[in-house]
C-alpha cells in the first residue's frame, strides 16, 4: 500500500464497519459525502461539505466514529475535519460569501476647528478619514435567487455596478415589504461596485443611523460642517430604510448631500418599505428627487422562486433535503424570503438537535411554530375566497377577464379590501395576485368602490358584510 493511497484505504475500511452499524439511509446521507484527504501517523483528515455537516456528524455519530477509528487506526486515532468551500463544488456556483469584507481608500475631508486666538474666526483644516463601507460579504449577487419578484431590481443593480453614477438609474429606489431582500440587493450592488471599481468609496448606512449622526453633529460645535463634508466625499451612498429619515433638520442635511452627490455624478441607492408616493412626513423637494431615477418594487416570491431559494440555501449549508420537504416549505411559507430561510434553518437545527430525519412531518411541526400564529392573518388569497363565497362565484371567474357586472364588482371589491385591510400591500402586488392586473387598474377599482359605497346603500352593505366576515375570521 503506497502512502498516497493509505488514507483512502483506511477510510474505506472505516466505511465498511460504519455501514454495518447504522441504517442505509443515514449512512448514504452523511458518510458517502465525506472525502479522505490525508493520513499522518494516527491523524486522519477528511473533507466535509459544511460546518453544519460536521456538527451533525459529531452530535449524532460521534461514538460510532470514535469506535471505528480506534479499531482501524489504533488507540491514538484522531479525526480532523476541513470544510469544502461551496464555490469549489462543480455542479453549482453559489459562493458562501464568507470572505473578507471590502475596504475603502482613506479620504481627505475638509474640517473646521476653532482658532486658538480669541475671536469668531475659524480656520479650515484637512483630516484623513478611513471610511468603512459596512458591507456584508454574504449579501452578494451570487447568493440572490432571481425570479419575477426581483428581476428588474437585479438587472438595474448589475447595470449600476458596471457604471455607477453613469446610468439613468440614479437614484435607484428599491421598495417593498419586510423580508423581500431590499437590504440584500442594495448591499450586493455595493459589493459588486467595490469588486469592479475598487478605488470608489462606498458607504452603506441606514436612515436611522444617518439621522442619529446628524443629531450628534448638530450638538457639537463645527461638527455639522464636518458631517456634511464627510458624506459629500462618498462615491456610492447606499441608504437603507430611508422611511426612517423623519425630521426637518436631517432631511435638509440629506437633501444637501443628495444634491451634491447627484450633481457630481455619484451613485445613490435607497431602500424603503413603501413607494415614494406613500412616504409620510417627507419634504416635497426630497420626494421629487427620489423619483428622478428608477423606482422598483420587490414583490413576494412566487412558488418556483421560493423553491429555488430553498434548494440554494440547502446547498450552501451542505445538507441534502428531499424535494418533498422543500416543496412543502415552499408551499407553506409564502410571504417573504426571510421567513422562508428562517423555516429552513429552524428545520435543520431541529433535526440536528433531536437526531431526527428531515421529513415533511418534522417540517410541518417546525413551520407551525413559525407561521402557526398567522393562520388567521388576512391575505389577498383569503380576501378573494371570501368575496367568491359571498357572491357565490368561482375564484377562476374572479381572476378572469370577464366583464359581467357581478364579476367586475366582486373583483373590484376584492382589490379594495386587499388594499384597505392588509398592511403594506402595494397596488402592484394586488394587481399581480388578481389575474395580472396593473397598478392603475387596481387604483381605479379602489376609487370606484369608494364612490359606490358613498352613493349605493346596497353596494355598501356588500362591502361591509365581507369586511365583517374577514374581521371575524382573523380574530
Amino acid at each position: 500500500m503506497t502512502q498516497d493511497q493509505r488514507h483512502i484505504d483506511v477510510w474505506n475500511n472505516c466505511l465498511n464497519i460504519i455501514s454495518q452499524i447504522i441504517e442505509p439511509q443515514p449512512f448514504n446521507t452523511w458518510f458517502k459525502k465525506i472525502r479522505p484527504v490525508s493520513l499522518v501517523e494516527s491523524e486522519l483528515t477528511v473533507e466535509v461539505p459544511s460546518n453544519f455537516f460536521r456538527e451533525y456528524l459529531e452530535d449524532t455519530f460521534l461514538d460510532v466514529i470514535k469506535m471505528t477509528l480506534k479499531r482501524v487506526i489504533g488507540a491514538n486515532a484522531r479525526l480532523v475535519y476541513i470544510v469544502k468551500p461551496v464555490q469549489n463544488q462543480s455542479y453549482m456556483t453559489l459562493p458562501l460569501g464568507a470572505g473578507a469584507p471590502p475596504t475603502n481608500k482613506t479620504i481627505s475631508v475638509g474640517t473646521y476647528q476653532p482658532s486658538t486666538n480669541p475671536g469668531p474666526l475659524v480656520f479650515p483644516g484637512v483630516a484623513r478619514v478611513q471610511v468603512n463601507p459596512r458591507l456584508n460579504p454574504v449579501y452578494n449577487f451570487a447568493n440572490l435567487v432571481e425570479g419575477d419578484c426581483n428581476r428588474l431590481a437585479l438587472s438595474a443593480g448589475e447595470n449600476i455596478a458596471a457604471a455607477p453614477g453613469k446610468t439613468a438609474f440614479n437614484p435607484l429606489f428599491i421598495f417593498g415589504g419586510p423580508g423581500l431582500g431590499k437590504t440584500h440587493v442594495a448591499q450586493a450592488i455595493g459589493l459588486s461596485i467595490k469588486e469592479k471599481h475598487p478605488d470608489l468609496v462606498v458607504l452603506y448606512v441606514t436612515g436611522n443611523e444617518f439621522k442619529t449622526q446628524y443629531m450628534d453633529a448638530v450638538n457639537v460645535r463645527n461638527k455639522l460642517t464636518d458631517f456634511l463634508a464627510y458624506y459629500m466625499k462618498i462615491d456610492v451612498l447606499i441608504v437603507d430604510d430611508i422611511q426612517d429619515l423623519v425630521g426637518q433638520g436631517n432631511q435638509n442635511a440629506f437633501f444637501n448631500v443628495f444634491n451634491h452627490l447627484h450633481q457630481h455624478g455619484k451613485q445613490l441607492v435607497l431602500t424603503s418599505d413603501r413607494a415614494p408616493v406613500d412616504l409620510q412626513n417627507f419634504e416635497a423637494r426630497l420626494l421629487s428627487r427620489f423619483k428622478w431615477g428608477l423606482s422598483v418594487e420587490l414583490l413576494p416570491p412566487d412558488y418556483n422562486t421560493r423553491l429555488s431559494m430553498l434548494r440554494a440555501r440547502a446547498f450552501r449549508e451542505g445538507v441534502e433535503i428531499g424535494e418533498d420537504v422543500l416543496e412543502f416549505l415552499a408551499t407553506r411559507i409564502k410571504t417573504n424570503f426571510r421567513e422562508l430561510e428562517g423555516s429552513l434553518i429552524s428545520l435543520i437545527a431541529q433535526a440536528t438537535m433531536t437526531h431526527q430525519d428531515l421529513t415533511v412531518e418534522l417540517a410541518a411541526k417546525v413551520t407551525n411554530k413559525i407561521v402557526g400564529e398567522e393562520i388567521n392573518t388576512i391575505t389577498i388569497d383569503k380576501v378573494q375566497r371570501t368575496v367568491c363565497d359571498y357572491f357565490n362565484i368561482t375564484r377562476e371567474s374572479l381572476l378572469s377577464a370577464s366583464r359581467k357586472r357581478q364579476i367586475v364588482q366582486a373583483r373590484q371589491i376584492s382589490m379594495f379590501l386587499s388594499r384597505t385591510m392588509i398592511s403594506n400591500c402595494s397596488l402592484s402586488t394586488i394587481g399581480i395576485e388578481t389575474g395580472g392586473k396593473d397598478h392603475a387598474t387596481v387604483l381605479h377599482a379602489c376609487n370606484t368602490v369608494q364612490d359606490l359605497m358613498s352613493t349605493d346603500r346596497v353596494f355598501r352593505k356588500y362591502v361591509n358584510d365581507i369586511q365583517n366576515m374577514l374581521a371575524a375570521a382573523s380574530r
